[in-house]
C-alpha cells in the first residue's frame, strides 16, 4: 500500500539543488512480514538484496538503467516508485535534485510478499539522506518515519533498514521500530511462486473484525514467536500460528495454501510471507532446512507441476540498509 508522493512545484524549486557529481550505492534486504500471527507488526530481513545506485546530474535529464526482476514491465522514467520516493525523501529535508543517473539491479522478486516496493522506498529515501549535506542528514529513525508512511506501515520497511527482526508499532501517525536478534539457528526457508498477488487485493480479503477469542489467542502465538525465534526455535510451529489473516487469503493463493498445510502437517513452521504468495518456512538448523527444501521439492512434483517454483535457502540478514558513498 503506498500513499501519493507528490512534491509542490513552487517549494521544490525554492529548495537548493543537490550538488552534481554525488554518488551514492544502497544495499537493501527483501522482507518477510508477518511471520503467521505478528500481522503488521513481525518483520524479518533476509539475505536477497536489491541494489540502488543514484548520481546526481547538473543536466536536468533522467537516466534510468534497471536490470533483474522487473526489467521488462516497471516504468524508467519519473513515474518509477523510487523516483518518486527519492524526490519526496529530498524535498523532506529541504532539498531538491537537477537530475539522475540511477542503476537499479532487482534480485527480490515482484508481488510475492517479500517486500519488494518497502525495498525501494527504503533505498530511495536511504540514498536521498546520504546525498544531502552532512548537517542535512537524518537518523534511520527519521527513515522508518517517511517509508512507513510511504507504505502505510512498518513491517516491511524496518527490518529491511535495521536488519534482523524488527517488531514495529504505531502510536497515531508515529511510527516506532525496535530489533531483536534471531537464534543463530533460525533458517529461513522460502517457496516463490511464478504467480504475483497484490497487497492490496490480498488486503480486501480480510474481515473488519475478528472476535475476541481469535484476537487472544493471536496474542499468545505472536509472543511466543518472538520467543522461539530469538530463543527457543523449538516452538516455531506453534508459534507461527496465525488465527487474524491467512485462512481468509487462502483462497487468492490456493497453491501456496495448500504447500503451507502440508508443511505444516509434516511439522515445519511454515507461513505466508507477508501477503502472499511465497511461502516463508522457518527452519531450525540446517538438517531441518534441508528436509523442507526436499520435502517442497517432492509437494510440488506431486500437486503443483504447472507452477514454475523457486526454492531458496536464505539467511536471516543482521545488517539492514548498507549505504556507501562513492565521493563527495
Amino acid at each position: 500500500m503506498e500513499t501519493t508522493l507528490t512534491v509542490p512545484a513552487e517549494s521544490a524549486a525554492a529548495a537548493p539543488a543537490v550538488p552534481a557529481g554525488q554518488l551514492v550505492t544502497v544495499r537493501v534486504p527483501a522482507t518477510s512480514a508477518n511471520l503467521g500471527p505478528g500481522y503488521d507488526s513481525l518483520g524479518l530481513a533476509l539475505s536477497l538484496h536489491d541494489t540502488l545506485t543514484v548520481e546526481t546530474l547538473g543536466s536536468g535529464e533522467l537516466q534510468f538503467d534497471l536490470s533483474g526482476e522487473g526489467a521488462e514491465t516497471l516504468p524508467r522514467d519519473a513515474s518509477h516508485l523510487v523516483v518518486r520516493a527519492l524526490t519526496e525523501a529530498l524535498h523532506r529535508l529541504g532539498f531538491r535534485h537537477e537530475g539522475l543517473r540511477i542503476t537499479a539491479d532487482n534480485v527480490n522478486p515482484h508481488g510475492r510478499g517479500l517486500g519488494s516496493s518497502a525495498s525501494a522506498v527504503v533505498a530511495a529515501v536511504t540514498a536521498a539522506n546520504a546525498l544531502v549535506p552532512e548537517a542535512a542528514r537524518r537518523g534511520k529513525d527519521w527513515i522508518l518515519q517517511l517509508t512507513s508512511e510511504m507504505e502505510g506501515h512498518p513491517d516491511n520497511v524496518a527490518p529491511a533498514i535495521f536488519g534482523g527482526l524488527a517488531l514495529s508499532w504505531q502510536n497515531n501517525d508515529q511510527y516506532s521500530s525496535t530489533r531483536a536478534t534471531v537464534a543463530d539457528s533460525v533458517i529461513p526457508v522460502v517457496a516463490v511462486p511464478d504467480f504475483e498477488l497484490s497487497t492490496e487485493a490480498a488486503r480486501a480479503l480480510l474481515p473488519a473484525s475478528v472476535g475476541h477469542h481469535a484476537a487472544a489467542m493471536n496474542a499468545g502465538r505472536a509472543a511466543l514467536l518472538i520467543h522461539a525465534l530469538t530463543a527457543k526455535p523449538e516452538f516455531l510451529l506453534a508459534g507461527t500460528e496465525d488465527y487474524l489473516h491467512q485462512s481468509y487469503r487462502a483462497e487468492a493463493m490456493r497453491p501456496s495454501a495448500a504447500l503451507i498445510a502440508a508443511l505444516r502437517t509434516a511439522g515445519y513452521a511454515a507461513v505466508v510471507s507477508g501477503a502472499g504468495p511465497t511461502v516463508l518456512v522457518l527452519a531450525d538448523g540446517e538438517a531441518d532446512a534441508a528436509a523442507v527444501v526436499a520435502f517442497i521439492e517432492d509437494f510440488i512434483a506431486a500437486n503443483t507441476p504447472d507452477i514454475a517454483w523457486r526454492v531458496l535457502k536464505l539467511a536471516v540478514d543482521v545488517e539492514g540498509a548498507k549505504v556507501e558513498m562513492h565521493r563527495r
